[in-house]
């Protein structure tokens, strides 16, 4: 295969690289994964407007969240296991995302742990609601000495999703016949991953909750524990106490009703990142870039509207701030680059996205990309 040369590629490329149990948990979503193709789906379905004579000749693609200048409206959204595409795949992705001059945000579930990815540069920090809260308390004290500058609320996970592809390949749901046979022969198919992550990437736990499994012998052992520490019980009540025990920035995760974009302003966050966890909880939900006018028009300027799910391009970008985002997060995108190349794929497709968001500014006749509006949408 040459090259790779855009995000589709990168995914073609990790297809070919990674184990199959690692590929489907990453490319995967839940159910029927109606929701995951229709995030692209609507993306595509949106027309830019082309206009022209306009002198785009100095095109600005800085902008500004919560205080902390990023050099495009991109950033690299939190993804589980990032570890294992790559040799301490998380610090890597660090890197590309500082040299970019944007934010990476951390995963609870990640190989890295706060600490070690914090010594590439501080990440956002992203948690899920445990019903262990001393566990809780503790962990967002790490990330506040590791002077992680936002976090990043995930509220959408109360019960995990059900995704066949993850039941199929072992990696969930009951035990299978010859499961660790096959998760062998998957590991020395893929000689590149085994050399690169297996044999030299480890240790291959789950770095941000070893302190709360200590008796856990590998990641299934993290896995049972994580799915008995969600919490269904979880309310807006919550946010408070979450606000105790965080003094930075709070955004919330999951948002993809206008009714609870209005919980949110009332509750008091910072920030919502317009989510359906890339179609990996409720299929059948929306589509984020078809709900987002409509969040947007719910609280107006009176909140930070981030976007994540279907962002494959520069263009999905524009049009999503077109639609009401103020920046974009991407997942599968820079997880498929990491996967396919290590750091070195991640700051292509970092750079890749970035072109694109120029062309596009340029052919719609923006010169500013915190100017992009719904005039750039074709009717």
């Amino acid at each position: 295969m040459s090259r790779p040369v855009n995000v589709a590629d990168y995914r073609e490329a990790a297809r070919r690289r990674l184990p199959k149990i690692l590929f489907d948990y990453v490319d995967g979503a839940a159910y029927a994964e109606q929701t995951l193709a229709a995030n692209t789906a609507d993306f595509q379905a949106l027309r830019l407007r082309q206009r022209i004579l306009k002198d785009v000749s100095k095109i600005s693609l800085k902008t500004e969240l919560f205080g902390q200048s990023l050099n495009m409206p991109l950033l690299l959204g939190p993804i589980g296991m990032a570890g294992m595409y790559a040799r301490r795949g998380e610090t890597q992705a660090a890197r590309a995302a500082k040299a970019a001059g944007i934010p990476f945000c951390l995963s609870s579930l990640t190989i890295c742990d706060v600490d070690e990815v914090a010594k590439v540069a501080p990440p956002w920090f992203q948690l899920y609601m445990l019903k262990d809260r001393g566990f809780m308390v503790e962990y967002l004290a790490r990330a506040t000495a590791a002077k992680c500058p936002v976090l990043l609320f995930t509220v959408d996970l109360p019960v995990p999703g059900t995704r066949y592809r993850d039941m199929r390949s072992g990696l969930s749901g009951p035990p299978q016949a010859f499961a660790g046979l096959k998760r062998v022969w998957d590991g020395i198919t893929h000689p590149d991953w085994l050399w690169d992550v297996q044999i030299n990437g480890t240790p291959h736990t789950f770095g941000n909750i070893a302190a709360a499994v200590p008796e856990a012998k590998g990641l299934g052992d993290f896995w049972g524990w994580i799915g008995r520490n969600f919490d269904a019980s979880i309310t807006w009540d919550d946010i408070a106490w979450v606000r105790q025990h965080w003094a930075g920035p709070i955004v919330i995760k999951g948002i993809l009703d206008p009714d609870d974009a209005r919980e949110a302003v009332r509750a008091g966050v910072d920030g919502i990142v317009v989510s359906n966890h890339g179609g990996r909880q409720l299929d059948g939900a929306p589509s984020t870039i078809s709900v987002m006018p409509a969040i947007k028009d719910a609280v107006g300027d009176d909140m930070t509207l981030l976007l994540d799910g279907g962002v494959r391009s520069g263009l999905d970008v524009i049009k999503a701030l077109a639609s009401g985002a103020d920046a974009c997060l991407i997942g599968r995108a820079w997880a498929w680059a990491l996967g396919a190349r290590g750091e070195a794929g991640v700051s292509h497709v970092i750079s890749v996205m970035r072109s694109e968001m120029l062309v596009a500014l340029a052919l719609t006749g923006c010169t500013d990309v915190k100017a992009a509006g719904r005039e750039l949408l074709a009717d």
